[in-house]
């Protein structure tokens, strides 16, 4: 009975240590991009950590830093994404300047589903302390 209990605690403390490792704080989030060519279509982040589920939200800006149209999108999981690539909707010329920015599955009609419209709250972005969790690229 103690060796069962004993390999029982081991086997929660190893879940607990391994959620841990996967478990991203609003303090720890953020996107990690490059400028990059867009001739292929596509823009990319190289990591995003998030702490839920959501939205690489790929978002015209200009010197400003302010948020404009959605051009792409993909969907992230909660904790750290590598790789993550966006289809552009639409044309986007050398030289634009293009924020990729964490939004969250929140507040829509469905799970799965990106609804968000600028402005909008459903599938919005993620903002701790007020602040938008993005990176701000240049096409080539």
């Amino acid at each position: 009975m103690k060796a069962t209990i004993k390999t029982s605690l081991k086997a929660l403390g190893l879940t607990a240590a391994l959620m841990g490792a996967t478990s991203v704080s609003y303090a720890d989030m953020g996107v990690k991009a490059s400028d990059q060519s867009v001739s292929g279509g596509t823009v990319s982040a190289d990591m995003i950590s998030a702490e839920s589920n959501g939205w690489m939200v790929v978002h015209r800006t200009d010197a400003s830093m302010k948020p404009g149209p959605v051009v792409g999108y993909a969907p992230i999981k909660k904790g750290d994404n590598q790789d993550v690539t966006a289809i552009l909707t639409e044309p986007v010329k050398p030289g634009d300047m293009l924020m990729l920015m964490v939004h969250g599955e929140a507040g829509g009609m469905k799970t799965g589903v990106f609804e968000y419209t600028l402005g909008a709250k459903e599938d919005g972005p993620v903002k701790p302390d007020g602040k938008l969790v993005m990176h701000v690229i240049k096409a080539m």
